[in-house]
Formats: C-alpha cells, sequence, structure tokens
C-alpha cells in the first residue's frame, strides 16, 4: 500500500479507502462485511469510511464492530452528518443541535472516543454557515473530531465555509469528498483548483461508478445475477449510468487495460490516482476477494501515452 498526506495536513491516508455505502449494515452479511474490512486492514488500507445515515446507523455499529480489535491509532475513520436520522424537525441538517446529538449517537454506534474525519454530508441551505462551522469547531476542541470535512459541496459553498473559518478563527475544512471518476469529472474544473490552492485534499467516492467501470455490463446485455444493478434496492443508482455512450468507452477503455494486463477496475483507480490533489479513492466492497484486486492499482504507472489514449475516449 502506498499513502499521501490529507490535504496540507500531516495526517497520512492509504491511496485506497474502504467505504460502507450500500452494503455493511445492508446488503452484505455481518460475517462478510467484518472480513472484508479485515482483508483491507491486512492489505495496508488505513482509511475507512462510513456515516451515520447509511442504513441509520447499522453501518457504523458494522465498522465499529470491526476496527475495535486494532490499535486506534493505526486507522483513519470518517463519519458524517445531516441526512435524516428520525422523524423529528430537527432529525436532519448541520444546525449545532442536529450535529451535536448526531456525533455523539455515531460515536456510541462506533464505540469510540473520537473520529479522524467528520464530514458534513451535504450542504444545509436552512442553516447559517457559521454555526454549522461554529459546532464542528467545539468538536474539534473537545478532542471528538481531528479533522473537518465536507461531501458533494460546490466550490462557491466550500470558498464560503473558508472565508468563515478564517473570519472567526475557527478550524477549516482540510478534506472534500466528492464523486469522481472516469465518467463524471465535474470537480476537475473549479473544485480541484480550489482545493490545491486552500490545502484542502479530496477522497473521492465512487470510482468505479457503481460497477460500470468494472466491466461487468454490456450494451445490450442483462443486467448479471449477484451484481450490485441486481439489487432493487441499489439499482436506481446505477441504472442511470448504463447508458449507450458510457458502456460504448467502457468497452474502449476495456481494450486498453487487456493491453496493459490489468483489470479495468484497476485501471479506472490508477486513473484517479493520477490526480495530486486527490489523497484516496474511496472504494465499496462487499467481499475481501474485491479489495484485493482493488489495491493493485496503487502499483499501476500510466504513462503519457496511455493517459492521452483515455482522455480521447473520453472526451
Amino acid at each position: 500500500m502506498k499513502y499521501r498526506r490529507l490535504g496540507r495536513t500531516g495526517l497520512k491516508v492509504s491511496e485506497i479507502s474502504l467505504g460502507s455505502w450500500l452494503t455493511y449494515g445492508n446488503t452484505t452479511e455481518k460475517e462478510t462485511a467484518i472480513a472484508t474490512i479485515d482483508k483491507a486492514y491486512e492489505l495496508g488500507i488505513n482509511s475507512f469510511d462510513t456515516a451515520n445515515v447509511y442504513n441509520r446507523g447499522e453501518a457504523e455499529k458494522v465498522v465499529g464492530e470491526a476496527l475495535r480489535k486494532y490499535p486506534r491509532e493505526s486507522y483513519v475513520l470518517a463519519t458524517k452528518v445531516f441526512g435524516v436520522m428520525g422523524e423529528g424537525v430537527n432529525d436532519s441538517g448541520l444546525s449545532r443541535k442536529h450535529i451535536t446529538e448526531q456525533l455523539h449517537a455515531s460515536l456510541q454506534r462506533l464505540g469510540l472516543d473520537y473520529v479522524d474525519l467528520y464530514y458534513c454530508h451535504r450542504y444545509d441551505k436552512e442553516t447559517p454557515i457559521d454555526e454549522t462551522l461554529r459546532a464542528i469547531d467545539d468538536l474539534v476542541r473537545q478532542g471528538k473530531v481531528l479533522y473537518v470535512g465536507v461531501s458533494e459541496w460546490t466550490a462557491q459553498q466550500i470558498q464560503e465555509a473558508l472565508h468563515t473559518s478564517d473570519k472567526y478563527l475557527l478550524d477549516r475544512i482540510v478534506v472534500n469528498q466528492p464523486v469522481y471518476n472516469m465518467l463524471n469529472r465535474y470537480i476537475e474544473s473549479e473544485i480541484i483548483p480550489l482545493s490545491q490552492a486552500n490545502g484542502i485534499g479530496q477522497i473521492v467516492f465512487s470510482p468505479l461508478a457503481e460497477g460500470v467501470l468494472t466491466g461487468k455490463y454490456s450494451r445490450g446485455g442483462s443486467i448479471p445475477e449477484g451484481t450490485r444493478a441486481s439489487d432493487p434496492k441499489i439499482n436506481r443508482f446505477i441504472q442511470e449510468k448504463l447508458t449507450e455512450e458510457n458502456l460504448n468507452k467502457v468497452e474502449q477503455l476495456q481494450k486498453i487495460a487487456d493491453e496493459m494486463d490489468v483489470k479495468i477496475s484497476q485501471l479506472a483507480l490508477a486513473w484517479i490516482l493520477r490526480q495530486q490533489n486527490v489523497s484516496s479513492a474511496l472504494i465499496g466492497a462487499s467481499k475481501p476477494s474485491q479489495v484485493e484486486e482493488n489495491v493493485k492499482a496503487v502499483d499501476i504507472e500510466l504513462s503519457e501515452d496511455i493517459l492521452a489514449k483515455i482522455e480521447d475516449i473520453l472526451t
């Protein structure tokens, strides 16, 4: 495994992180989920990601149980706040009340005293940003959160947060978690330049476009049994990506992967890691063998010629 600094911080995270969205506490059996986390740890992954809203806290419980056997200083754990966690009017968003209550609930489910990264899972238009950032700054000062992050915020929203933090001397955002893959490159135009200028690292999710960049799906073919797209709970997230245009790109990328004697998924991950501002690519795995396959991407070097061929396919 290889490691990179998280933005301008001194914290180092593995180039591949393991997430728990749509899997742990939901579609993946607990024993398999724990075995997958164990395999990731064995292979040198030190960065693990979850969220309070993933199956209403069940994912946090599984991740916490799996990691409890390891020294706390040996891994970096992230969770998030924003989504709906109850029926009350204050059971979502980024108010001081919701943030404080949910951080403590997350710590209880995880069985920990602190989390390394705490993300604002989305931007809250109904809460003043200074209220949100002050609440998280308080948690940082209490030692319950070490680093502040956001997920899927626009460049303008991130800039607003940085300005507010500097104005009130609050702990700054150091990590962003956006979607980023060969089929979705929106962060390249504004997010990455802004982040580079302000010491913010990216831990990107959906690096394989939820399985589309694994080569499992073909044009005109049926959905293979046992894949994420075959699960009705998950299908809606994937179906919109299974377009003729995307599947044509995947076919062409597969040829490059075959020439390099690597999996297309490994090619896709190596392509993401070409970005210096990306600290880690966050994979989702439902079994240990998927982790073993994906971590090999860190050793793949993409030549300028290969990168140019990929760019021709994607643009």
